[in-house]
C-alpha cells in the first residue's frame, strides 16, 4: 500500500465496492419509497379536498333545513347552537 492517496487513479477492494454498492442500493430503495409516499400523500390531499367539499355541501343543506345546530354523532341528536337560540 505505498502511497495510495496520492495516486490519480486505483480501484477499490471487491468487498468495499460491494459495501459501496450495498449502501447506495439502499439510499435509493429508500428515496424510491419517499417518491411513492409523496405520491400517496399528493393523491390523499385530493381525496380530503373532495371530500372537504362534500362535507361542506351537507352542512349547507342542513343548515337551511334545521338552522344552526351541534349533531351528536354517535345518535345523530342535536341542538341549536346557543347564537340561534335567542332567534
Amino acid at each position: 500500500m505505498s502511497n495510495i492517496k496520492g495516486r490519480l487513479k486505483g480501484k477499490l477492494t471487491e468487498s468495499e465496492l460491494k459495501e459501496v454498492q450495498s449502501q447506495q442500493e439502499k439510499v435509493n430503495s429508500i428515496l424510491v419509497e419517499i417518491g411513492y409516499i409523496e405520491s400517496r400523500k399528493h393523491a390523499l390531499l385530493h381525496d380530503l379536498a373532495d371530500t372537504n367539499e362534500v362535507v361542506n355541501n351537507t352542512k349547507k343543506v342542513l343548515n337551511d333545513k334545521y338552522g344552526s345546530i351541534n349533531v351528536n354523532m354517535t345518535t345523530g341528536e342535536w341542538t341549536k347552537e346557543e347564537k340561534d337560540v335567542d332567534n
